[in-house]
């Protein structure tokens, strides 16, 4: 074994499972992060830096997709895919709030498959998200002449050193700084609101040119009604992300309590920011001239032609601010997914231990290195972005799946909070999942090509090799097994 841990038979009742490390082993005190260092402000502060930088920039690439009208509809059925899904994965945080979020979910109720194919989802959009977030915050860097830098790996490795820098020094610390940095981009869209508020003009929300010929199509949707479904990866960014709030777990106060809480109140904000973002710069600048803009809310600011102004360049160096907050957050959440997965034994063991100050630091290095690695080698920040949202689909898919069966399988089981709606919550989020992973195909077929390749590597490494090896004293093994037992004094 790579972690210092000794190998043991495995006796015939368990084969094919190691068993979990004896008591005086200290497996689990060397995977161990630190207790209470979260209360429900800095996790909705989390919610929302997930999320923040696609207020500012991507979103507006769905109005090339669907027009205004397209981009709207596909606005409110992420945003309610996304509602939905919260307040599910609310319930079954607050049933098993470990570090595992998504995955130890889909242990339970889908078995081992099931949750490492729901990890690898998210670990895909937690490894790719900041990798390309990188290259965004290269290309910022480079318009507003900070220092003289030009976008390139200089200045996406200085990203990574510094922010998981912060991460190594303590959650609390990380949290505050990340809860900080949201807090400037937050104000930032809302003092943009007001301006372009000011110069908002109807008329200029469906000044796209369409195809007459397309299915539906009108001066709301000028590409018709497939419009609307090609524009649904530009709708969830406006949320993407909220969903990786249970991996802080195991590092909250009073999980049970707090997680639901906290993702409730994060996915209110989020979605008063899309609206109001989304309405504000398009009826300012009008639609057609921000579907390519690399930056359409300084676009909307500047949209009369007298150039850059102060409040532009406020929203400017805001922007950066978004960007901070998501890289920053996204770094977290995809430690916490990877150090889950490790210490369950599904990815290399070594990878799930911790520092002294409780961080899981190769879990942190590692994503970091590969992230940098992407961004500098290929430069590709939107390709990578949508290679995350397929994985970040397929994972919507399969815990919304987790919780419908877990409701039907286990209704008896305790949930300190219960999804409003129920079942019924949770298989709208699942519809909608489910068209969310086809949309990825139609813009970007190459990503999701992409993406389905990691998942096929992923996949045979855990069929050939890991899933022989899993830790059955991992909180979310421990919490299948008492599923297993359950049922199998049920049938006795």
């Amino acid at each position: 074994m790579t972690d210092g841990t000794r190998p043991r038979t495995v006796p015939p009742t368990t084969a094919g499972r190691e068993p979990p490390p004896s008591p005086g082993d200290d497996y689990l005190r060397r995977r161990s992060l630190r207790r209470g260092s979260a209360g429900p402000l800095l996790l909705t502060g989390l919610g929302v830096a997930y999320v923040v930088s696609g207020d500012y920039a991507g979103w507006n690439y769905g109005l090339a997709e669907g027009g205004f009208g397209g981009l709207a509809a596909a606005t409110a059925l992420m945003g309610l895919m996304y509602a939905c899904l919260v307040f599910s994965l609310a319930e079954l945080s607050s049933v098993l709030p470990t570090a595992g979020g998504g995955y130890g979910f889909a242990r339970r109720a889908l078995g081992t498959w099931g949750g490492f194919l729901t990890g690898t989802a998210i670990l895909i959009e937690y490894v790719l998200a900041p990798a390309a977030i990188a290259v965004f915050i290269g290309g910022y860097v480079e318009s507003l002449g900070l220092f003289g830098l030009t976008s390139g790996w200089p200045v996406y490795l200085a990203c990574f050193i510094v922010f998981i820098g912060v991460h190594l020094w303590g959650v609390g610390e990380a949290l505050r700084f990340s809860f900080v940095v949201t807090g400037i981009a937050v104000a930032a869209l809302a003092v943009f609101a007001v301006a372009a508020f000011s110069a908002f003009d109807a008329g200029s929300l469906t000044d796209i040119a369409g195809e007459g010929d397309a299915v539906g199509a009108n001066s709301w949707l000028p590409f018709g009604l497939l419009g609307i479904w090609a524009a649904f990866p530009f709708g969830m960014w406006f949320f993407l992300g909220i969903e990786g709030v249970p991996l802080a777990a195991e590092e909250t106060r009073d999980p049970a309590r707090t997680l639901p809480r906290a993702m409730a109140w994060a996915i209110g904000v989020l979605v008063v920011l899309a609206v109001v973002t989304l309405l504000a710069a398009a009826g300012a600048a009008g639609s057609d001239a921000l579907k390519d803009a690399d930056n359409p809310l300084v676009a909307a600011l500047e949209a009369d032609g007298g150039g850059p102004t102060t409040l532009s360049r406020i929203v400017n160096y805001a922007g950066l601010a978004g960007l901070v907050a998501s890289f920053f957050s996204l770094i977290y959440a995809g430690s916490r997914q990877l150090f889950a997965l490790s210490r369950a034994g599904y990815l290399p063991r070594f990878l799930s231990l911790t520092s002294r100050r409780k961080a899981p630091w190769l879990a942190l290095v590692v994503p970091g290195a590969l992230g940098f690695g992407l961004a500098a080698y290929t430069g590709d920040g939107a390709r990578m972005l949508n290679i995350a949202v397929f994985g970040a689909s397929v994972s919507y898919v399969l815990m919304a799946l987790s919780h419908i069966v877990l409701r039907r399988r286990e209704p008896g089981l305790h949930r300190p909070y219960r999804t409003p709606g129920g079942v019924l919550t949770s298989s709208v989020a699942f519809v909608l999942a489910c068209t969310a992973v086809v949309a990825t195909f139609l813009v970007d077929p190459g990503a999701a090509g992409i993406a389905l390749l990691l998942y096929a590597v992923a996949a045979c490494y855990f069929g050939l090799y890991s899933r022989h090896r899993l830790v059955a004293a991992a909180p979310e093994e421990e919490f299948a097994a008492l599923a297993a037992a359950e049922a199998e004094l049920d049938r006795d």
